[in-house]
């Protein structure tokens, strides 16, 4: 039996900011924008080939301050050309980091260890990974 985490609860206090910024500046995919009732609405937002969504909203939603979601994690296979395209979206990103060392040889030296990191308007801290190709 497979268990896929499908989506994480993103604590945003601007419904509208939030969903521009993962929508425009991200380029994450607007799947549904919800009203459920009054002072309730649920906007569900996927990245780019992701199998897992984000959810922002009010009313309906777990009560968790906005901002206080750290260490979301995306994963490409080109981490330049993903901060260039954040950079040019925009997006407060910052300069390429390697964090470890590799284990083994890889093609690109980012590959496993390379990250950038930036934040949401609110605060919501997000991790960008190279891995070009799983073993």
């Amino acid at each position: 039996m497979n268990w896929t985490l499908e989506v994480v609860v993103v604590p945003v206090s601007d419904v509208d900011r939030a969903k521009a910024f993962y929508a425009d500046q991200l380029g994450f995919a607007v799947d549904h924008d919800t009203v459920v009732g009054a002072g309730a609405r649920v906007v569900q937002l996927t990245p780019p080939g992701s199998g897992c969504s984000i959810v922002i909203g009010e009313g309906v939603l777990p009560d968790m301050p906005p901002g206080s979601l750290k260490g979301l994690q995306l994963v490409v296979p080109d981490l330049r050309r993903a901060r260039a395209q954040l950079v040019e979206r925009g997006v407060a990103v910052s300069e390429i980091q390697v964090v470890g060392e590799n284990p083994r040889p890889v093609p690109d030296p980012l590959d496993n260890v390379g990250f950038v990191f930036f934040t949401d308007p609110d605060g919501n801290a997000w991790a960008v990974q190279q891995i070009s190709s799983r073993a």
